[in-house]
């Protein structure tokens, strides 16, 4: 079992402080690639200690971050990554004089990762004792500190300062090694990528303070840094004469070993942990994972074999993914996983964990949402060829009702719970200003009226590559469950092929599903038709179905809680109901929990826009329709909530 760990009594508000490096990472999207053939990047949060941070938080640990990061973009992304996923960024500084680090990564083959540390005079290594408080660092139960900030005199300092109030006030301290020779001055700039190159100097600085621990963590390499040998045994016998601290030495595949006291003849003397055998991708951050899934057991007062098998499968997870924070696996589906560890031989291609790392780290919460849907095309086209009047006005038009989406939404009080449904063939500018507001915004990618579906703007990955994240992809399917084998397979084929681009991409995917006019009507079409999907493996993220009966919406229940639990729920759709059609629709799903929401348009600013068109009233007087309209189909929303109540 782990020494004891302070318990969490009133005073310890946090499970852990992570202090160290943290940064942003690109990493280059063309696998195989050179760095210098490399033409996009994708961009997370990275830094040993930042990647720990967000690895323990997602784990279910009360986790901090103390670093400087610089004040600008790349800074706030850091903080708001952290933030997202509950990090503590009290302690996340601002520096006004320094830029926030970068890194540049690429994946060569499996052996080979080109990494290009931009730290010159960097944020996070200009971190002082004075930053380091005391009476925070006495909030904690643990403190983790990593090597690379023991290479710089002034940030070593501020660790030792950190460690100091950690004794002072019970706080377990953990090192991970984290050994990077070119962060301690003994490569070239451009060669982040070489691990190991023996420094006496390195190892005396690293001996100088490993008494300070309770864990250090390491590869076999740093082991040998930190004992000054080239042979593990003996490099870790060293470590011993000046530490009694737990070592856990990572092993990579063939899992790790924990010594407690004296070093035995054999890494297989001590308290050894099977790794997980998986296909590497990327061996980048799978340390910062171990660690994550290490002090998870570890601060739990779990035992080494539970400790190091949480902590074996997060690397295990990570080195078969892109990336290094957002590749951490969530604490229910690192559990999923071993729970079925002995079913799962190849968890990289395992569905189950696959969807449960998509779905447990989305990026934020919508309990509710009450969406003005005006992603219209064909009807606006018709609208404006009735009147005569100039296609650009449908863009302006689109601009208009935006603008009385969100006045409504402000004066009804519904910050985090407004949406839009705009399209970008007339609504670009709407999109764009939307973007980043908080605004829920999906947009639609079907050609309007196709069936067999078919997509606007063609290939579904050559789309998405250039969507913000946060736009949810929104597919129109009109189907049935008596269509001919030819269009069924046709539009299963594409609706399957958009799922999966949602899923590598990281969008969100709204499936909205209409039985064609000339088709045989009933709810129980639509409830096959999920069945169907779900059959499929197709689990998106929302529904946009119709208005059905409380006997229909039970089925639906029953059919989405057997598929997915982790669904956003459904959005109803307007098809342009009556105002009183609505309300109904709204009581008869007042029982169902998936029903979150709605998603109506025509409804809405139907007869506003065809006025508007015909001249007869000006952009005020639409806007003011238009917000009288959403606000009453907000209010039926409402109403039927308190009715479920």
């Amino acid at each position: 079992m782990p020494t004891s760990i302070p318990t969490a009594e009133h005073t310890k508000t946090l499970d852990l402080i992570c202090m160290g490096r943290v940064a942003v990472d690109f990493y280059g999207q063309q696998i195989g690639s050179r760095l210098e053939d490399m033409s996009s990047f994708s961009k997370y949060l990275g830094g040993s200690s930042g990647n720990v941070a967000y690895g323990t938080a997602i784990q279910g640990l009360r986790s901090s971050m103390l670093a400087r990061v610089g004040d600008e973009h790349m800074g706030r992304f850091i903080k708001e990554e952290l933030d997202r996923v509950g990090v503590d960024t009290r302690y996340l500084i601002k520096d006004q004089q320094r830029l926030t680090a970068l890194v540049i990564l690429g994946i060569k083959d499996a052996d080979t990762f080109p990494l290009i540390f931009y730290r010159d005079n960097c944020a996070d290594m200009a971190i002082t004792a004075d930053d380091v408080q005391e009476k925070y660092i006495a909030s904690a139960r643990c403190l983790a500190i990593t090597g690379t900030h023991l290479s710089n005199p002034q940030t070593r300092e501020a660790v030792l300062t950190a460690l100091k109030y950690a004794k002072r006030h019970a706080v377990k301290t953990v090192l991970d090694i984290d050994y990077r020779p070119i962060l301690w001055g003994l490569t070239s700039l451009g060669d982040g990528e070489t691990r190991f190159i023996a420094s006496s100097s390195v190892t005396q600085q690293l001996q100088d303070v490993l008494h300070l621990f309770d864990l250090i963590v390491g590869t076999e390499e740093e082991f040998h840094i930190a004992g000054g040998k080239m042979e593990t045994i003996k490099a870790l016998q060293q470590v011993r004469e000046v530490s009694q601290a737990e070592l856990v030495c990572k092993r990579g595949p063939l899992g790790c070993s924990v010594f407690s006291g004296d070093i035995p003849n054999t890494l297989d003397d001590g308290i050894t942990v099977q790794g997980v055998r998986v296909e590497v991708l990327n061996v980048l951050g799978a340390g910062d994972a171990f660690i994550s899934g290490l002090l998870r057991g570890y601060l739990k007062g779990e035992s080494w074999e539970r400790s190091c098998s949480y902590a074996n499968a997060c690397g295990a997870l990570v080195v078969s993914r892109h990336g290094c924070a957002p590749a951490m696996p969530s604490k229910e589906e690192l559990d999923n996983y071993l729970l079925r560890v002995d079913q799962v031989p190849r968890p990289d291609l395992d569905s189950q964990l696959t969807h449960l790392h998509r779905v447990t780290t989305r990026r934020k919460e919508w309990p509710e949402l009450c969406v003005l849907a005006f992603d219209h095309r064909s009807q606006l086209l018709e609208m404006a060829n009735h009147f005569k009047a100039d296609l650009s006005r449908i863009e302006h038009l689109k601009q208009l009702i935006f603008s009385a989406s969100q006045e409504t939404v402000k004066e009804a009080g519904l910050s985090g719970k407004g949406g839009i449904l705009c399209d970008s063939r007339f609504g670009q500018s709407v999109l764009n200003e939307a973007t980043g507001s908080g605004t829920w915004i999906g947009r639609p990618i079907e050609l309007p009226g196709s069936r067999p579906l078919m997509l606007e703007h063609g290939n579904i990955g050559s789309q998405l590559v250039n969507w913000p994240v946060e736009h949810v992809v929104k597919c129109l399917v009109f189907c049935h469950p008596e269509d001919s084998e030819h269009i069924q397979s046709e539009q299963e084929k594409t609706v399957k092929e958009v799922f999966e681009a949602c899923c590598l991409s990281g969008h969100e995917l709204l499936l909205e599903v209409i039985l064609p006019k000339d088709m045989p009507q009933g709810d129980q079409y639509y409830v096959a038709l999920l069945t169907r999907l779900y059959e499929l493996g197709i689990k998106p993220d929302w529904w946009k179905l119709p208005p059905l009966s409380a006997a229909s919406w039970a089925q639906i229940s029953e059919l989405i809680d057997a598929n997915d639990t982790h669904c956003r729920g459904v959005v109803l759709l307007g098809l342009d109901m009556p105002m009183e059609q609505l309300r109904s629709g709204f009581d008869s799903a007042s029982q169902c929990k998936w029903v979150k929401g709605f998603a109506v348009g025509r409804t809405i600013f139907g007869e506003p826009s065809r006025a508007w068109f015909a001249n007869d009233i000006d952009d005020i007087t639409l806007i003011t329709e238009i917000k009288r309209n959403y606000l009453a189909i907000i209010q039926a929303w409402q109403a039927r909530k308190k009715h479920s109540d």
